[in-house]
């Protein structure tokens, strides 16, 4: 219900406060009626609001994006991923006295339930607003909360007021946990927030926590007044709290306008949850609004926890296949002797999809005797869908063979490996000599023994005596730009490898960089998009953009290669326990002038490096791994750094991205990393190319490349 005084001329209560000292001054002292008059004219005035929806229908409130309104319950999200829903109070409500910095007391209170699906993780949150302006312009879904997105969140001309219930962690934002309330202002960054839960008020008085996203219904109490503001929560059908879960001092005469809209806004990401309103109460000048919701009766989105073994559905099937059982074990003894005499045939059937690949079969027992019947001495490393073994053929030729797993996972890897792997020829790519299978579902590989291991054991865990020197790992860096080029242009498909990172890059007898493991490889026609959104990958490594869209290209993968620079040449990883990431690390040292000191300490005792050198792969490691990708540099790019090619075709001119070639010119990215890391400023490829000259030769060809 809306109460039937929306517009009324009224003071605020200071106002009346001294219009009523006033009134009992005159009976002391007389004083003149218009005198009187003159001093309640002199102040401002405004509308008096209060509101109290025990359900909601399309002509009380605005609706944006999927909200949506069935059943008078108002729905801000549904079952859709990266979605926005907000709805506002159809007019604007004052806030603050014109011309004053007097800010409105007000009182608000609302019942939600955060409503998980069945079989999907649920998330993100709502938040309750007060917004200068309608719509959903200028957000974001996901973490963003259709609050703010990337560019805005922080400004201070947001002007935007929000109590959030926050059910997934974010570290960008400082979250506490995955289920807290904060007061938001102008940012995602909470000004003060808790777990989120209520202290009893019986009892031992203790705090009890609240499960947000479990689908119960919570009521929300929240009220403004001389720069106090409290927020408790509870229950449904609960006595609101003596103690409230926020109580803070909160001057918002900088952050309020004179009107506002005031509503909700929530979002989901690749987790999902509904997010609903089941009433709301709204007034500045009434506390006790709020008793009229009602709290009874209301529909509960708690899924059922009953157990399938009670279903009929499970009786039924149950007695079902009881019945198929004893039918299979009549026939059994004659399918039994079936199945042995095919079984010989079926080893050696082969799959439509072994038509392509056939001439790199190899024979079971070939490599079931070169690694002396997979034997555990033979084992050299051990991978997400299987064991990778050592073997030498009969003509004394050492290989490794990758044994995969049945899984579905597996047999994945495997075709993507054979598909990818199997037709590349390019000198720093590991060579796959040859796969076979033994039953049908499983499944080995044949690549070239690489001599001097994986890169990361040669980086992190080896002794001196084993680490690689300052010019080796230049080198290799150097030989996984080429095998990335080659991959993104160098064939007849673009394939993104979409796992570039130390351990995936072997080395030969002569130390060359080869890149390898494929299994997580896809191939695309060269202008098209990856359709597949999962996220797939390895943490630390993973672009930005990945998070959101869950969507592989080059570009990710030069983000990756980016990684890979920063951690061959500085001997860390890119998330290591207790210390700042590796990226923002070298950003921080390269902004202190101190970029000398990123260099592996073990590098820096020997001495044999340049300076200049170092700063300027530093800053093509930074660069590469850049969080917006169209300002990231293509390998063609980097690798004419790499070489220092004095010139350009004229056709990788033409084939240049328009934007990115203005990116990569401007200084406007300087600002745009330093705010992403806080810091001053970030070289562009135009300052790496005119800086003086060292071992690497920089020239023009590295902002005119494709």
């Amino acid at each position: 219900m809306v109460h039937p005084i929306p517009c009324f001329h009224t003071f605020s209560r200071p106002v009346l406060l001294h219009a009523k000292t006033m009134i009992r001054h005159k009976q002391k002292h007389t004083c003149p009626l218009p005198l009187l008059l003159l001093i309640f004219l002199f102040f401002n005035y405004t509308c008096a609001i209060d509101f109290v929806f025990n359900g909601f229908n399309s002509s009380e409130v605005l609706l944006f994006g999927n909200a949506t309104i069935d059943s008078r319950i108002l729905t801000l999200t549904h079952d859709q991923t990266f979605s926005i829903g907000r709805a506002l109070y159809r007019e604007k409500i004052p806030t603050k006295r014109p011309n004053s910095s007097f800010v409105y007391p007000f009182s608000t209170s609302f019942i939600f339930a955060m409503a998980p699906y069945e079989n999907t993780l649920p998330g993100h949150g709502l938040v309750f607003i007060f917004t200068p302006v309608t719509g959903i312009q200028g957000t974001s879904s996901a973490q963003h909360l259709g609050l703010f997105n990337l560019t805005n969140n922080g400004n201070s001309s947001n002007h935007v007021l929000g109590v959030e219930f926050d059910v997934f962690m974010n570290q960008e934002f400082d979250d506490l946990n995955a289920n807290h309330v904060g007061i938001d202002i102008n940012s995602l960054k909470s000004f003060v927030s808790n777990d989120s839960g209520y202290w009893q008020d019986d009892g031992d008085k203790s705090f009890k926590e609240l499960t947000l996203n479990n689908g119960e219904n919570y009521q929300v109490w929240i009220d403004y007044e001389d720069s106090w503001m409290n927020v408790t929560i509870a229950p449904v059908g609960r006595k609101r709290p003596s103690r409230p879960l926020l109580n803070v001092s909160l001057n918002l005469s900088q952050v309020f306008e004179d009107e506002m809209f005031v509503g909700f806004t929530s979002a989901t990401g690749q987790l999902v949850q509904s997010h609903k309103i089941l009433g709301w109460s709204f007034s500045n000048d009434n506390i006790s609004l709020s008793d009229e919701l009602i709290t009874t009766g209301l529909p509960s989105f708690v899924l059922p926890k009953d157990s399938i073994f009670k279903s009929k559905g499970f009786v039924a099937g149950f007695t079902v296949g009881v019945f198929l059982v004893i039918c299979v074990l009549v026939l059994l003894a004659q399918i039994l002797i079936q199945w042995k005499r095919r079984r010989e045939r079926k080893r050696q059937e082969m799959e439509d999809w072994e038509l392509e690949y056939w001439p790199h079969r190899m024979v079971y027992e070939e490599i079931e005797a070169a690694t002396k019947g997979f034997s555990e001495e033979n084992v050299i490393g051990v991978g997400g869908n299987g064991k990778v073994y050592k073997g030498v053929l009969r003509g004394g030729v050492e290989i490794a063979v990758k044994r995969i797993s049945h899984e579905n996972d597996g047999v994945r890897e495997f075709l993507a490996e054979v598909s990818s792997l199997g037709r590349l020829k390019q000198r720093n790519l590991v060579g796959l000599r040859g796969w076979g299978k033994k039953d049908v579902g499983s499944f080995f590989l044949v690549y070239d023994y690489m001599e001097n291991g994986s890169l990361d054991k040669r980086v992190f865990d080896c002794d001196e005596r084993k680490m690689l020197s300052y010019e080796d790992r230049i080198r290799i860096i150097k030989d996984v730009a080429f095998a990335v080029l080659y991959l993104h242009e160098g064939w007849e498909a673009k394939v993104v490898h979409r796992d570039i990172k130390a351990s995936n890059v072997l080395l030969d007898k002569d130390m060359n960089g080869k890149l390898g493991d494929f299994g997580l490889a896809r191939m695309h026609g060269h202008g098209q998009v990856a359709s597949t959104t999962k996220l797939v990958g390895t943490v630390g490594y993973l672009a930005p953009e990945m998070f959101k869209t869950g969507r592989a290209s080059t570009q990710t993968d030069v983000y990756m290669y980016g990684i890979l620079i920063l951690e061959v040449l500085c001997g860390r990883r890119p998330l290591e326990e207790g210390k700042v990431p590796l990226v923002e690390w070298v950003w921080q040292l390269m902004v202190q002038g101190q970029i000398v000191f990123v260099l592996d300490e073990r590098l820096r005792a020997k001495g044999e490096f340049s300076e200049q050198e170092v700063e300027r792969l530093m800053h093509l490691g930074l660069l590469c791994a850049y969080p917006e990708p169209k300002a990231r540099p293509t390998m063609r790019q980097v690798v004419n750094v790499l070489e220092g090619k004095k010139e350009v075709d004229d056709s990788e001119i033409e084939n240049m991205d328009s934007y990115l070639l203005q990116q990569l010119k401007s200084r406007d990215i300087l600002s745009e990393y330093s705010q992403y890391f806080s810091y001053a400023s970030h070289p562009t490829f135009k300052d790496i190319r005119n800086s003086s000259s060292i071992s690497l030769t920089w020239s023009e060809s590295v902002i005119d490349g494709r």
